[in-house]
């Protein structure tokens, strides 16, 4: 978290391997990113990274289990058959499936945009303002799969947020100010968050 300009799309973009370094190391796992060529670079984004936009990203002329595979598809494999079902089961549009993107709300869409995140059972997962195109009620459903996804199913996931209760279901944040980590909260509120953004820039 932290004000517009304070650094949070680059961090995560750097993190995940979408940027190129200037200075410094990533570490995903054992694996420092500034080590690897481009080539090797995409291969780990695709295994061990699963992303979440604000805009969904799916392809309009896949249906939503084709989007979800996508990944996959991509690495030429069939992935864990059991475990891409519990996925699916818990974002609970077995009956959607066979919809395009265009036939299904924004929070379904979204929700299948975290399953095919999570569909490779990533190391990590990064998720841009994941909740920032949905209305709240939907909002608060793809927080709460998020939450479950990091409790139940032992998923590590970095979201950049700028809203208090979107921030809430973390474990830890991380404020960021000018482009430096300006302090942290674990068991965050949504109070306490936004108390501590009212003096962030003091």
């Amino acid at each position: 978290m932290g004000p517009s300009g304070s650094g949070k799309s680059t961090l995560m973009h750097c993190i995940a391997g979408l940027d190129a370094l200037t200075s410094g190391c990533v570490f995903i796992g054992n694996t420092d990113l500034s080590k690897l060529s481009d080539k090797e670079i995409t291969k780990l984004r695709r295994e061990k990274v699963g992303f979440v936009f604000q805009s969904f990203n799916l392809i309009p002329t896949l249906d939503a289990y084709e989007n979800i595979t996508l990944p996959l598809s991509l690495g030429k494999s069939n992935g864990d058959k059991a475990w891409i079902q519990q996925v699916i089961d818990t974002i609970s549009l077995n009956d959607r499936l066979d919809h395009r993107p265009s036939e299904l709300s924004g929070g379904q869409q979204q929700r299948v945009a975290v399953a095919r995140a999570l569909a490779t059972r990533p190391e990590i997962i990064f998720a841009d303002e994941p909740t920032g195109n949905l209305d709240s009620k939907s909002g608060t459903d793809i927080l709460k799969f998020m939450r479950r996804a990091v409790t139940d199913l032992k998923q590590t996931i970095v979201m950049v947020t700028h809203d208090a209760v979107s921030a809430s279901y973390a474990d830890r944040i991380v404020f960021l100010s000018d482009g430096h980590v300006a302090g942290e909260m674990t068991d965050p509120t949504p109070e306490k968050v936004l108390d501590y953004l009212k003096h962030l820039g003091e």
